[in-house]
């Protein structure tokens, strides 16, 4: 018992002492009272600490010595005159060291304590004075908090100081009153709770007699060391401490504290500018004392702007109260966040130099010493969305309830109160969360997560000019750099959440479009005037029609949350709030009654886990945390770990894992051997094991700022030197610069040359940034296409001007008054080709291209720059003819990229092998004579788009799985979130969502474990279940697009899902097979398993359910089952089967084989031997099928020259001849789905690693 104390987490109360002045000094004042007209200031000191466990089995409450450990006193204060006391006797002695076996927490220090409890000092006074209450910080030298809530309370010195005679003092004087500290301590910021809790003690402690106070202090901190936690999320705990009821919030989540303040006291000490000033002053780290006539407002107003400025963390010394004689701690060199009593303000401001002053009192923020500290503005638009968000916002409760009657029930109004605080709370965080959004919403653009590289430089460039000395001090901080940790380990907390769903169009798509920053015609238009006419955009919930062009460059960008909606930000409390109200507190509080009281208390959360419906799994979740933590404090270890494994099933997010881990390996010999007989808790236990090795291969947690080299570069090291940069990411891209910059010389990059190459690509962006075309040229381009490149002024056939490459096209801009004139658009070029003017007697360069839209010949007489643009404009050409013909916008993209990369090698060469060294980058202008630039006709009438998921990523990945979700109509039209989805499955259990009415990325990265995925199954619009080769079930939910369940009763790798829509509208089950064989059926609103079925066969691959019988395909055989578990039949075959289709209208099983080029239909009624066989012209195996209307398609293998290319075939399922056979891949198909039967998409392996999206006839 006492062990499992050690390692379970605290409670509510970690410690409570009683602060005052000893017997002693008390005698002294009495006696002085009548010999000094003022009373001194006193020395307070530590009388009583009371630290849980209160109660064991060898030290009963209530024993007849009636002392336990934990009821002793002991003076922490050296006596300043201890050469004036006498001398104690050996009683004393000994029970002084006694007392020094009080199990004091670590964290505390009880030396400092006092002086904090008494912060302007301790004094007698002539008169009593009301409660008073004030809260505390404690940081240790790991930078982990603790806080305390404590009250100052006064007594009458004649009726609490008793003679050794035991007679009261009899003086003569006027009676004098002595104030005595109690401070609660907690590790959790539960200062309204505590605050309550004390405010109960003192209504007993003024009824009940001095010598009965220590008693009924040390009950009352009993009481508090029962009273658990509330698990993270939407469920509060409530205890009665007579008369007041008692509310513990919970956390929002495992990593937030618990909000148990008003979080609007800085709204009404501040003006809006001002809270924005202190605001800025954290978050650049200054050196910060807040001052106040009110001690209690220090630390609650100080511990409000930590919550504001999260997710970001203040990481330096955090003491929002000084006492007097601590007021040295402001001379210190380094970032801190303090807090005085106001009277100190001019001795604090004339001492100390470069110190932010808060004064609450007054709203003012200003600096100390003769030269002011500069604290830069807010950036400009996240400033201009947060005074708009706090004109709207309520802060006056009286004006709430002006219109409400006035209950007589003191818990009644404390419950009206608090429902409206913690509506407000989530307002105010709603607010200060999108404050820290729109600060930091552009940071993700400058990550490479490959190798956790931040380029700042490039960050704070693309700041407006105005904002830039904010960014620049920001970035230096420390807070800021764990920012960027949790962003590089891409951590899913409320601030990517909001991020992500407050994501214009044009930010997904800058998602799913990997091209070099360009300012688009829209944004080029907003930037030079302010438009009357906006675009606007409709997306449906249904599929977007495939057979208009999309445009390959982006949709109108929105430049930040301002115009955005407050309703459109992630919900912070998505579950309305419950509460779970804890039983009355035993009397007496010895170990029996503790005992009860768990047990009562573990009754009723049995009672309300029962009640609850099972699609309420969060509130399950909460119950079950709340009943493993109780379990574990009973000493129940096995039925604590079976709690917490139900969490897998319920809600993942608050998994202790800490806590759980410590069960496992306390576990005794005897309880071992019980938990390898209870299948769910070997399951966890092994489940742990991994976790922990897992955890010693976990990746390097530094954040590196980009560099240039200072050393000369193999390929190697240039590939990871240019996607730290952020130039390009694509590996044989980055090669094939390489070539082009060691081009007759050594293969390897000289840093200068990469500082030269770097400088030029930079500048020319910047140069990009500046290009301002008139509106009468604007009007002529399309919204989303951007100004790559200009020329300089040259003579062209259609006159003077510049040429302009944009991503679609070529145009004159003309000299004198800018003007517009079309050359061609890419797709219409037919011939680009060099030749020579006659200029005098010179012969100049000029580039000619032929164009379709036009007879003429376009010339322009480009001199020196003539070759590049040749390269340029047919690298663009044959990019765009790759574009159209494979229905892929990427290669445009790509070639773009190309192009531009030429531009910059040239630039920095600046040599005569500069234009040969481009050629290496021609890679489109090449690749047309290896490879057909147009797919078969059959192809390219039914393909209609191509989208790449691993766009963001270093290389290509597998498409290891695609799921089609349809939309909702549920959904408002301005929210995506009811669009329909493609889920794609790619290597390492990572998920990419995109948006299916605009194919943007929706969500590029959830991460599943980190094994390869196998199967997907949407089950209803809540949840998605995702099979791993890990033997785990991932359930996402749709909305939040969170894993916070999993089910793990499998042993081997999941292979595949089937739905049982048969059993009614009430009641879904589903179906799950692995790769040993074993299925189970799955209650899909419990999760729980129905029943469990094993099959002999070798690698169990797929299963489906037609009526009543479940088909179930392994490699070796093909078994029919009844739901019940029978075995009906089972068909083998010498080749091995790699899937199969059951077409129930013509009782047909067709089935494919990873070694045959063709496709086997059998007749239900005779599983002996087929009845007709499809042979699949050059395809060497099968790698999946789905039904489709009247057709069967089939993704391939194909084999073309000895290199594997992927195929699909569109098969007549009534005649079973092939309709169709599609090469638009060139990688195998290995995965398909369709959607809602109008097409039909698929996915290729690693090489080609592309979906295509297909069109059914």
């Amino acid at each position: 018992m006492l062990l499992m104390a050690d390692l379970l987490p605290s409670g509510l109360l970690e410690a409570c002492v009683v602060v005052g002045v000893s017997d002693d000094r008390l005698r002294e004042a009495c006696e002085k009272q009548g010999r000094e007209q003022e009373l001194p200031l006193l020395d307070a000191e530590v009388l009583q600490v009371h630290v849980p466990p209160f109660v064991t089995k060898e030290d009963v409450w209530g024993s007849q010595s009636g002392v336990t450990r934990v009821q002793r006193c002991r003076s922490f204060i050296k006596k300043k005159k201890e050469s004036l006391m006498p001398a104690a006797d050996s009683a004393t002695k000994s029970q002084e060291a006694d007392a020094q076996d009080v199990s004091v927490p670590t964290d505390i220090d009880l030396v400092a304590l006092p002086q904090l409890c008494f912060p302007g000092g301790l004094q007698v006074a002539y008169e009593s004075c009301e409660d008073s209450f004030h809260f505390l910080v404690f940081t240790d030298v790991l930078g982990n908090r603790t806080h305390g809530v404590v009250v100052q309370y006064y007594k009458s010195v004649q009726d609490t100081v008793l003679y050794p005679n035991g007679q009261q003092s009899s003086s003569k004087g006027p009676r004098l009153y002595c104030p005595f500290g109690i401070c609660l301590i907690s590790k959790y910021s539960y200062y309204n709770a505590l605050k309550d809790c004390l405010s109960c003690l003192m209504l007993q402690l003024r009824a009940c007699r001095w010598m009965d106070w220590r008693g009924m202090v040390k009950e009352f901190a009993a009481k508090l060391a029962l009273v658990p936690l509330p698990p993270p999320g939407h469920l509060h705990l409530v205890f009665n401490l007579r008369p007041l009821l008692i509310v513990l919030p919970s956390k929002e989540d495992k990593e937030q504290p618990a909000v148990d303040l008003d979080l609007h006291l800085p709204f009404l000490c501040f003006k809006p500018r001002q809270l924005l000033q202190v605001i800025t002053g954290i978050l650049t780290e200054q050196r910060m004392v807040f001052f106040s006539s009110d001690w209690a407002r220090l630390t609650l107003v100080a511990e409000c702007f930590m919550l504001f400025i999260r997710p970001l963390v203040w990481q330096h010394p955090f003491v929002p109260v000084l006492s007097r004689q601590m007021l040295d701690f402001v001379m210190a060199p380094t970032s801190f966040l303090m807090g005085c009593h106001l009277h100190h303000f001019e001795e604090v401001a004339s001492e100390t130099d470069e110190l932010i002053l808060i004064n609450m009192d007054n709203g003012t923020v200003s600096s100390s010493g003769s030269e002011s500290v500069l604290i830069p503005d807010m950036p400009a638009v996240a400033e201009e969305c947060f005074l708009r968000r706090m004109d709207a916002l309520q802060v006056h409760y009286d004006l709430h309830v002006c219109h409400l009657g006035i209950s007589a029930d003191i818990n009644e109004l404390r419950a009206q109160r608090r429902q409206w605080q913690q509506s407000l709370n989530m307002e105010i965080q709603k607010i200060t969360l999108e404050l820290m959004v729109n600060i930091f919403r552009e940071v993700h653009d400058h990550l490479n997560y490959e190798h956790r590289v931040f380029n700042s430089e490039e960050f704070l460039k693309s700041r407006n000019l105005m904002d830039q000395p904010f960014y620049e001090k920001v970035l230096e901080t420390h807070i800021f750099h764990s920012f960027l940790k949790d962003r590089l380990n891409r951590k899913m907390d409320a601030f990517s959440r909001l991020e992500l769903s407050t994501r214009s169009e044009a930010q997904r798509l800058k998602v799913g479009i990997e091209s070099p920053r360009r300012l688009t015609m829209l944004e080029m238009a907003r930037k030079n005037s302010t438009p009357e006419n906006r675009l606007s955009k409709r997306l449906g919930v249904s599929m977007p029609n495939l057979g208009e062009e999309q445009a390959v460059g982006f949709p109108p960008r929105q430049t930040s949350l301002k115009k955005l909606p407050l309703e459109s930000a992630a919900k912070i409390s998505p579950w309305p709030i419950k509460t779970f109200h804890l039983p009355e507190f035993p009397n007496p509080l010895d170990y029996h009654k503790v005992q009860s009281f768990y047990s009562e208390l573990i009754s009723l959360l049995d009672k309300a886990i029962s009640l609850v419906s099972p699609d309420n799994s969060g509130l399950l979740a909460r119950y079950y945390y709340l009943r493993g933590f109780l379990n574990s404090t009973a000493g129940k270890q096995l039925d604590a770990l079976r709690d917490f494994q139900n969490l897998y099933r319920t809600d993942m997010d608050i998994f202790p894992n800490e806590l759980v881990r410590a069960l496992v390996d306390s576990l005794p010999k005897e309880e071992r051997q019980l938990a390898e007989k209870r299948s769910e808790i070997k399951r966890l236990i092994s489940r742990i094991k991994k976790d922990r090795e897992m955890d010693q291969f976990r990746r390097d947690d530094t954040v590196k700022k980009f560099e240039l080299p200072k050393k000369h570069m193999q390929q190697e090291d240039f590939v990871k030197r240019v996607q730290e940069s952020g130039i390009v990411k694509d590996v044989e891209t980055i090669h094939r610069l390489f070539e082009a910059l060691t081009v007759g010389q050594q293969k390897q990059v000289d840093p200068e040359l990469f500082r030269v190459f770097y400088t030029f690509w930079k500048e020319t962006e910047a140069e990009a940034q500046d290009v301002h075309l008139p509106p009468g040229v604007i009007e002529h381009l399309d919204t989303s296409e951007c100004v790559y490149k200009l020329s300089s002024s040259i003579k062209t056939s259609h006159g003077v001007g510049k040429i302009a490459m944009t991503q679609k096209r070529l145009f004159l801009l003309t000299e004198g008054r800018p003007g517009y004139v079309e050359i061609t658009k890419f797709r219409d070029i037919e011939e680009v080709k060099v030749s020579s003017a006659p200029f005098l007697l010179l012969r100049i360069p000029t580039l000619k291209i032929k164009r379709s839209s036009r007879k003429e010949i376009f010339e322009a007489n480009l001199k020196s720059e003539c070759d590049l643009w040749n390269l340029m404009v047919k690298e663009m050409w044959a990019g765009r003819k790759m574009a159209d013909g494979h229905k892929d916008p990427q290669y445009m993209q790509q070639a773009l990229t190309n192009v531009l990369l030429m531009d910059a090698v040239v630039g920095c060469l600046q040599s005569q092998k500069a234009i040969f060294a481009a050629t290496k980058l021609a890679y489109f202008d090449k690749v047309k004579l290896e490879v057909p630039m147009m797919v078969p006709k059959t192809t390219s009438e039914t393909l209609k788009h191509k989208i790449n998921p691993s766009l963001d990523l270093t290389s290509p990945q597998a498409v290891d799985v695609l799921l089609y979700t349809p939309g909702q109509l549920s959904f408002t039209d301005s929210d995506s979130s009811g669009n329909p989805k493609l889920w794609c499955a790619l290597s390492d259990g990572k998920v990419v969502v995109f948006d299916a009415a605009s194919w943007s990325i929706q969500h590029d990265s959830i991460q599943v474990g980190v094994s390869r995925l196998n199967c997907m199954l949407r089950l209803d619009q809540h949840q998605v279940w995702i099979g791993s080769q890990d033997s785990v079930i991932y359930i996402i939910n749709t909305h939040s697009m969170s894993c916070n369940k999993q089910l793990t009763e499998h042993r081997s790798e999941v292979t595949d899902f089937a739905l049982d829509e048969t059993t009614g509208k009430n009641e879904i089950q589903a179906y799950s097979c692995s790769a040993d064989g074993i299925v189970i059926l799955w209650d899909v609103a419990t999760l729980r398993v129905r029943k469990q079925y094993r099959l002999n066969c070798d690698r169990l691959l797929s299963i489906q359910l037609v009526g009543g019988t479940l088909w179930c395909c392994a490699r070796d055989c093909i078994t029919e089952m009844k739901k019940a578990g029978v075995v009906c039949r089972k068909m083998k075959m010498p080749t091995a089967f790699s899937c199969f289709l059951l077409l129930p209208e013509t009782e047909q099983l067709w089935t494919g084989c990873t070694d045959a080029g063709g496709i086997c239909v059998w007749h239900c009624s005779d599983l002996t031997n087929p009845s007709q066989k499809i042979q699949l012209q050059d395809c060497t195996g099968v790698n999946c099928m789905i039904r489709v209307k009247d057709q069967v398609w089939a993704g391939c293998r194909g084999g073309v020259g000895g290199k594997a290319k992927g195929k699909i075939y569109v098969v007549d399922s009534e005649k079973c001849t092939v309709e169709k056979e599609l090469a638009g891949h060139t990688d195998m198909v290995q995965a398909l789905c369709s959607a809602e039967d109008r097409y039909v998409l698929s996915g290729t392996a690693s090489e080609d690693g592309k979906i295509a999206i297909w069109k059914v006839e």
